[in-house]
């Protein structure tokens, strides 16, 4: 913790309490939150950062699609437009945001919307001609506006909300028993092997009640990488000269992926937008050689002057173990409700 950060610590406790009476406003009903009959799934973390909800959206997408017509529902963070947007075939990254306009180009078959109003963005989608019979909320656990069926927390192995602090001191959104609002807390990006012993260590740190269940996972990256018409194998582009690109909250587990002692590593701020002064530097470094960017990046990169040289890596969230009963618990409520 830095000394600005530790200067700060009053506003910390401020703002943790002008939260916490708000939470207990919204739990004793005094501040209105709305439901809709049907489920409603939101996936979220405590924290401002990098938890990674983008791939477990997508996880929940390939679990529930094949049986229901699924929508996501997002914010939008960073785009264009205002108010409430449904994709269509004229939407691009500007429009929609670039997260919602990967869900939109990856998984053709779902309803793909955005408003920074939930309540607003359920209605008007449950008004569609097709409606949808699961909606997916992304990054909405504060949303508290809408109250969801169901509740997915996520929290990062190497940042455990039961580590951390309340923002400006430390990255809390809001205290760390708003985890109790949580049907399953998933810890991400753990090691592939972490073992029974440091998942029980963890699970007792958490302090999760009896009726809620925790799950880990991991990034799982593809073993290739793409372009607009090709592929390559990740073990041949590792060896290869190449300039690597990422506009990601936490990017050095993609780096560290890729690169070899050849290669050159360009970060920018999360959600950035690209100027054409930062198009011009990109080119000038990369000179001729593949520029390979995460997925995210690419849906805002795939249009620009970078297209020729342009790759991305996808990615997946993979459960170490008990993924059977993730699969089924949130299957269980969507048929129940």
């Amino acid at each position: 913790m830095n000394i600005l950060r530790k200067i700060l610590f009053p506003f910390a406790i401020l703002y943790g309490f002008i939260t916490s009476i708000r939470n207990f406003l919204f739990d004793k009903g005094i501040l209105k939150s709305t439901s809709f009959d049907i489920p409603v799934i939101a996936v979220g973390n405590l924290s401002v950062g990098g938890t990674g909800k983008t791939p477990q959206i997508e996880y929940l997408i390939r679990l529930l699609s094949d049986q229901y017509k699924i929508a996501t529902l997002s914010r939008g963070y960073k785009r264009k437009s205002e108010g409430f947007v449904l994709a269509d075939s004229n939407s691009n990254a500007e429009i929609l945001g670039d997260e919602p306009f990967q869900f939109y180009q990856k998984f053709p078959n779902i309803q793909v919307a955005v408003d920074a109003n939930r309540t607003n963005g359920i209605t008007q989608l449950l008004s569609q001609k097709e409606k949808p019979q699961v909606i997916l909320l992304d990054d909405a656990y504060q949303h508290r506006k809408v109250k969801a069926g169901f509740y997915i927390l996520l929290t990062a192995y190497d940042d455990l909300y039961a580590d951390d602090f309340m923002l400006p001191t430390g990255n809390l959104r809001e205290s760390r028993s708003g985890a109790n609002r949580a049907n399953i807390v998933v810890v991400t990006k753990c090691p592939k092997d972490l073992s029974a012993q440091k998942q029980e260590e963890i699970r007792l740190k958490l302090k999760l009640s009896s009726a809620q269940q925790s799950f880990f996972s991991y990034i799982d990256y593809d073993d290739a990488i793409y372009s607009r018409d090709e592929q390559i194998a990740v073990n041949e582009i590792k060896n290869e000269s190449k300039l690597l690109l990422a506009g990601i909250a936490k990017p050095t587990p993609f780096f560290d992926y890729l690169k070899n002692e050849k290669d050159e590593c360009l970060t920018f701020p999360d959600h950035h937008h690209f100027l054409d002064s930062d198009l011009d530097m990109i080119q000038n470094k990369a000179q001729n050689k593949k520029i390979v960017t995460t997925e995210k990046d690419y849906v805002r990169l795939k249009d620009s002057k970078l297209v020729s040289q342009l790759y991305y890596l996808p990615i997946k969230s993979t459960f170490i173990n008990n993924k059977q009963n993730f699969n089924k618990t949130v299957l269980q409520y969507v048929k129940k409700s």
